[in-house]
This record gives C-alpha cells, structure tokens and sequence, in this order.
C-alpha cells in the first residue's frame, strides 16, 4: 500500500479511505482547519489573539496553526496557561508548554488558582468530598480563560476543542436537557451577550481527536499523551466511551453527530442568541445571577475555612 498522492508509506487512511503519507497527511490536516477558520470567519485581519493553551496535543496544535497564520499577517498570538494545581498532571503540562512556547517563540501567560485565589483544586477537592472536580475546574477555568484573554485585549479566545469534543457536548447536553448550553456549541462559541465576554472559537471543530494526535506526534510538539486524573469515571468519559463505541462499529458516527447539530444550531441561536445577563456584584464578571458560579464556589471556600478541623485525641 502506497499514499493515494505519491508512492510513500501512508501513516493514515481517511474515512473515505484515501492513504496519506506523513507530508500529505500534514498538508490535509492544515488545509482542513484553514478551511474551517475561513468558512466561519474565525478570525478577521485586525483581531487580537490569544490561545488557551494547556500543554496537551489540542491546545498545542490550535496555537501552531494560529500562529502559522499570524506569522504571515505580521502579527503575534500570545498563549494563556491556566494552572490548577492538580499533582502529577499539570506539573508537567506546563513544562511542555513552556518549552513548545519557547521553540516557537511565543509569548506565553499564565494564572494560578493558588496565586488568585490561595488554594489548589487538589486542595479544594479536599476540603469539598462530594462535589464533582470537572464542574469547579471548569467553571474556574472558563471563567480566568475569558478574563485573562480580556485583560490581553483580546477580541478573540481560540480554544482546542476537537470534533470528537464537541461531539461529546452536543450529546451531554442532550442527555440532560440541556438545549440553553447547545445554543453556545459550533466553531464559534457563546449565546448570550455580556460586555466582558471575549468571542471564543475553535479552527479544530471538524478535526477528529486521532488525527490531532497524529499531527502532534508528527509534528514532534513537546506534549505527553496523557489525561487528567480527574476525568476518570465522569459523565464526559461514559458519553465519550459510548461515541467511540459507536464510531468504532459505524465509521462516521461523530461526523453525523456534529452535520445533524449544525443544521438545528440556528433555530437554537435564534431562541437564545441575544439574551443578555447582568454581571456579578462581587467581582463584576458576567453572571446569569447576583453571583457568578467562582464567586459562589469562594464562598463555599470562605465558609470551609471557618469550620473547626476535627481534633484527634
């Protein structure tokens, strides 16, 4: 067997089983996403960019291509790390950012539960046993996400949301009823209007999660191929395991997934797009009630803190 486009050893078979060898592989992977930058409009001329960058193969690859592209505009992007502390994982995540950062020559920022609010999520999870560590990580995350995006003056957040994320969203949310969180799905982010929020997009929405995998490990990017601890036994990793599942023994699954999505997303951003919401009055940021979800989870942290620890005797 032999690349459909020359007579190299292929490294991958596309869905419509066409062989690709590394160099035409790495050249349909670019040419897809820049496609999908250019057919949603992910990015105008005159935008301020900043990647959310965590050290994995996604967030990695999105902030190559991004910067790829600036680089021909004359223009920088600039990297946004969010450290929550978890041991074991981040640690080295970080390494891996930093190091790709500065092969690349990228400006890289980044924020620290620890710094900004005095504790870990390994150290809250501690004091708090029963609640769910990807609902407070991400709840933190997006939150430190759109405002240290905004303090960069940013008037764009790329994020490395794969299809096979979305995919997984669209069916979490259907599963709970939860068509208001849909409503913000698709390449480019959000539903509701606030003045503090910064436009978030996603140029890997129509890339499978093996093929940035494969990009990455082609690419030789400084990244490890490893999951956070806390995903292990979630919502997310059931819904996922069933996706792969299906895709497994019906090729294409993910992709009716996200084309049957699509064609409903506009009813769903005409019913929810627009809706404006107040701002928290502690902090100011954007909140759907008197307190942002951070601010609410600080408190439960204030309140924690207060309780007398148990003495042993």
């Amino acid at each position: 067997m032999t690349c459909s486009a020359c007579q190299k050893k292929p490294v991958y078979t596309t869905q419509s089983h066409t062989k690709l060898c590394k160099q035409h592989f790495l050249a349909y992977f670019e040419k897809k996403v820049f496609r999908t930058i250019r057919l949603h409009n992910l990015l105008q001329n005159d935008d301020i960019v900043v990647c959310a960058l965590s050290g994995g193969k996604d967030s990695t690859t999105v902030t190559y291509l991004v910067n790829m592209i600036l680089k021909q505009r004359r223009k920088k992007v600039t990297a946004l790390l969010i450290n929550e502390g978890i041991h074991g994982y981040r640690d080295s995540t970080l390494k891996d950012a930093r190091k790709f950062c500065r092969q690349q020559g990228i400006v890289l920022k980044e924020l620290s539960f620890k710094k900004l609010f005095g504790f870990t999520l390994d150290e809250f999870l501690q004091k708090h046993k029963n609640i769910n560590p990807c609902s407070v990580c991400g709840v933190i995350r997006r939150y430190l996400m759109n405002r240290g995006a905004r303090e960069l003056g940013a008037t764009v957040l790329v994020t490395g949301h794969n299809l096979d994320d979305e995919a997984q969203n669209i069916l979490m949310n259907q599963f709970k009823g939860n068509m208001q969180f849909s409503a913000k799905l698709g390449p480019v982010s959000g539903a509701l209007e606030h003045e503090k929020f910064v436009k978030k997009v996603k140029p890997l929405y129509f890339m499978p999660e093996k093929e940035v995998a494969l990009y990455a490990y082609l690419k030789q990017f400084p990244v490890e191929f490893i999951e956070c601890p806390n995903s292990h036994g979630t919502f997310r990793q059931y819904v996922g395991d069933l996706v792969n599942k299906l895709e497994q023994t019906y090729p294409g699954t993910k992709q009716s997934i996200i084309n049957s999505f699509l064609s409903i997303l506009p009813e769903l951003k005409k019913q929810y797009h627009g809706k404006k919401i107040g701002s928290c009055t502690i902090c100011g940021e954007a909140a759907a009630q008197q307190f942002c979800k951070v601010c609410e989870l600080l408190e439960q942290e204030k309140i924690a803190a207060q309780k007398p620890s148990s003495t042993k005797y």
